[in-house]
């Protein structure tokens, strides 16, 4: 069984290779072939989570070498359950965006672009979940930051390449202050291997102990998008294509707070700064959803109740107790599965009208109620309706909270409640103008074409080729051929993706994938339909299945504080 640890690392790569070999040719294969192997991933995540379950920590040593020099994967409860939910988001997502029609304009590409950097993404967050040693860890933290750039800046319009550049900047500089926590651990404990981190980070002395966590909290708090180191997230999400930003804001910011969790209690047990680990989660908690009640577009919404909902994940990993940890095991799962499935559901709607800006929408409810029905479900379980997932994680984290009893903890226990009503506030908003009231004057139609603008310089170009071109000339979607994710115009005021910022008429700032055209559709492919109707699935199964979910992750939190099984899994004792 050891010997499955590496394979949701190794298939996708593989897989990658093989694709760039092929380049944009055989459409049907790259599809079958990048659905396969994320299949492949889910089944094995799923065989590791529940042998981990029954027979504790698997690891292994590739290439047969002992820690320090190998290279450890260790899949335990933690690692399985992470794997098997990012494996199922990932999978959905990729149905997803071949519905959108983004992998049908690989032809565009010198290489198919779309297919070989989302597997590579996959790669890099199941290396991070199986990572045994802080350089791989790192490596795994790289090649998510070179497939997320590809994938952040699809379409080369000048707003995407701004908000990417300011992703990777942000990024890089995590990634040098982790190199040189990492070196400065090697300094002191002459080995990276965490589980004999474990060990030796006892006998250091306690300030140049504090000094590692701090740096290494705040390398994985930018990850994260930790209040006040997320200044970053809500201009970069919102400007790619609908999967991308799908994927990013419900995977890619939890694998920080996995490294979080992974970090402290495994190496900072009865950590020094739990204190200030509580101050940002309130701080995260209060600033991110008084963010999101200020917005007026759908995307920067969800952007901003992303940093918001970290927060309580934080509060969790702060307490550090079987209670908090628990509880945030349990929220990160619930978040993943519903933060993703809103996004694309802000996809469908984008999709459908041409733009995510809420006082330009309005009738949803009545015109497309399937849409209606895959938005209010996640937003109330965003919300933390009764008995939602969400429910039982804040609830989990609360009684974590009154029972650790400190003023610290009282505290974030009422900025749980508040921030949990401001949220259902935010939905409720949400649903009122997009969904409720009647569609304000100058809504789109139906074949409405969404060009792209490279620059402002451009923009009375653009809008002078739109002018006599018939709606519905472009490439028709539910086709295969439509592409992207496209924003609004058309109507004499469009917006810049993600800003409310009127730009001149005709012109467009974010554009489909590669830079295409695209058609808005009342009728939406049924790959998109299919794949968010899944995910709210998945996110009400997590209700079905509250009982065992708990059980499990109490179990994962005993694990993890316990330190041993890790510790003689890896070193073999």
């Amino acid at each position: 069984m050891n010997a499955l640890v590496p394979l949701p690392v190794v298939l996708p790569l593989c897989v990658t290779g093989l694709k760039l070999a092929i380049g944009p040719r055989l459409h049907r294969f790259q599809r079958f072939i990048s659905i396969a192997v994320l299949g492949a991933v889910l089944v094995l995540s799923v065989v590791l989570m529940v042998s981990a379950d029954r027979h504790g920590p698997l690891s292994v040593h590739l290439g047969d070498f002992a820690p320090p020099v190998g290279i450890t994967l260790v899949a335990d409860r933690l690692a399985g359950l992470m794997l098997t939910v990012s494996s199922a988001v990932t999978l959905l997502v990729l149905v997803y965006s071949l519905g959108q029609g983004m992998a049908d304009r690989d032809d565009q590409a010198p290489v198919g672009v779309f297919h070989p950097a989302y597997l590579i993404l996959v790669a890099g967050v199941s290396c991070t979940f199986l990572a045994g040693d802080l350089v791989n860890l790192y490596v795994g933290f790289e090649i998510m930051l070179v497939a997320s750039f590809v994938l952040l800046t699809i379409g080369g319009t000048a707003t995407r390449i701004r908000a990417g550049s300011t992703y990777v900047i942000i990024s890089l500089f995590s990634s040098v202050l982790f190199l040189v926590a990492i070196a400065m651990t090697y300094a002191v404990a002459g080995t990276v291997n965490l589980a004999q981190l474990a060990e030796r980070l006892q006998e250091v002395p306690p300030g140049v102990r504090t000094l590692l966590e701090a740096m290494l909290l705040t390398v994985f708090a930018i990850k994260a998008a930790v209040f006040p180191l997320a200044a970053w997230l809500p201009d970069s999400y919102p400007t790619a294509p609908a999967p991308v930003t799908a994927v990013f804001a419900g995977l890619l910011t939890k694998v920080g707070v996995y490294s979080m969790l992974r970090t402290q209690t495994l190496l900072f047990p009865g950590h020094r700064l739990g204190d200030l680990l509580m101050l940002a989660a309130l701080a995260s908690m209060v600033v991110g959803i008084l963010g999101a009640v200020a917005q007026t577009d759908l995307k920067r919404v969800l952007s901003f109740t992303l940093i918001s909902h970290i927060g309580y994940m934080v509060f969790g990993i702060a307490l550090a107790g079987g209670g908090g940890i628990s509880g945030a095991i349990v929220y990160v799962a619930h978040h993943i599965t519903v933060q993703t499935t809103l996004f694309l559901v802000a996809g469908l709607i984008e999709r459908r009208d041409g733009t995510t800006e809420l006082t330009r929408l309005g009738g949803l409810a009545r015109t497309a109620p399937l849409l209606a029905v895959l938005f209010f479900v996640p937003a109330m379980n965003l919300a933390g309706i009764p008995p939602l997932s969400g429910f039982i994680g804040k609830l989990g984290l609360m009684r974590a909270g009154v029972a650790d009893g400190g003023g610290w903890a009282w505290a974030l226990v009422a900025g749980s409640a508040a921030t949990s009503l401001l949220t259902l506030y935010v939905m409720a908003k949400v649903w009122n103008l997009a969904f409720w009231r009647d569609a304000p004057p100058g809504a789109e139609e139906e074949g409405v074409v969404l060009e792209s603008a490279e620059d402002d310089d451009t923009d009375d170009e653009t809008g002078d080729d739109e002018e006599g071109r018939a709606p519905g000339s472009a490439e028709t979607p539910g086709s295969g051929e439509a592409s992207g994710s496209g924003e609004a115009s058309g109507s004499g005021r469009p917006a810049e993706a993600g800003s409310g910022l009127p730009v001149p008429a005709g012109a467009v700032v974010s554009a489909g994938f590669l830079g295409q055209s695209i058609t808005t559709t009342k009728h939406l492919p049924w790959p998109m339909l299919v794949a968010t109707g899944a995910a709210v699935a998945l996110g009400l199964s997590y209700t079905v299945l509250g009982g065992p979910l708990t059980t499990f992750t109490q179990a994962a939190a005993t694990e993890l504080l316990a330190r041993t099984p890790y510790i003689e899994a890896v070193l073999g004792r």
